[in-house]
């Protein structure tokens, strides 16, 4: 006789919900793919699917984005869990969705051929299977929160970037514009961006210095109580 046989067993999901920046493009986007099974299949969903047996969630959500979108090696971070009644009209589903932050120059930005994946921007989304678009929202907060308290953004730029580039990338996680002033002011003002002699001349004559983040700096900041804070609202 099976334990717990006397209890209702329900399906288990995990979700990826995968930010990618696009620094030449000056976007955020988001991996979709189109579902292919009912129900609704053909619409737009994020990359997600059942656990296996013998597989723990993290595996789960590692497999399933390599299978469906030929993504590997990904930090997926789990970011919440979604059980309502009848949040999927197939059967009962309790889904947890994971997370993943990624700089699409350090990738192919065209995912595998054969997956309909597709980057698309997080200004425009299409409409998303079940709850999805709360998954996502939730997600999207989340990370908004977090680049406030953590240099988190420096890694989605190149070892140098000039200002108006970290700006935009801000601006794009945002999703709204940026004060050039008040944000060079704060970035600045912590000490903790390292000014190259070396100027970008590709977008303008005049040219734009490069910076890097001095990571060694930024950690022996924190050690003696420094607060990172770039909140930009």
């Amino acid at each position: 006789m099976e334990l717990y046989s006397n209890y209702t067993q329900y399906l288990v999901a995990v979700d990826c919900i995968v930010f990618g920046y696009d620094i030449i493009e000056k976007e955020l986007k988001l991996l979709l793919i189109k579902r292919s099974f009912e129900p609704m299949k053909g619409s737009w969903s994020l990359a997600g699917g059942f656990v296996e047996e013998m597989e723990s969630l993290d595996d789960a959500a590692s497999r399933i984005l390599r299978t469906l979108t030929g993504l590997e090696r990904i930090y997926l971070k789990q970011s919440f869990t979604y059980g309502e009644k009848e949040r999927d009209p197939g059967a009962r589903v309790i889904s947890t969705a994971y997370c993943a932050l990624i700089a699409l120059r350090d990738i192919n930005k065209e995912p595998a051929v054969n997956s309909e994946a597709h980057w698309r921007s997080i200004a425009g989304l299409p409409d998303l299977i079940f709850d999805h678009s709360l998954m996502v929202n939730k997600a999207l907060s989340d990370l908004q929160n977090q680049i406030k308290a953590k240099p988190v953004g420096f890694e989605l730029l190149p070892e140098k970037f000039t200002l108006v580039q970290m700006q935009e990338l801000y601006a794009a996680i945002y999703q709204k514009q940026i004060d050039k002033r008040n944000f060079r002011k704060k970035i600045l003002s912590m000490g903790i961006l390292e000014k190259l002699d070396e100027k970008e001349r590709e977008t303008s004559k005049k040219g734009a210095y490069y910076y890097k983040f001095n990571k060694e700096r930024y950690e022996k900041l924190e050690q003696n109580g420094f607060y990172f804070n770039l909140d930009v609202s």
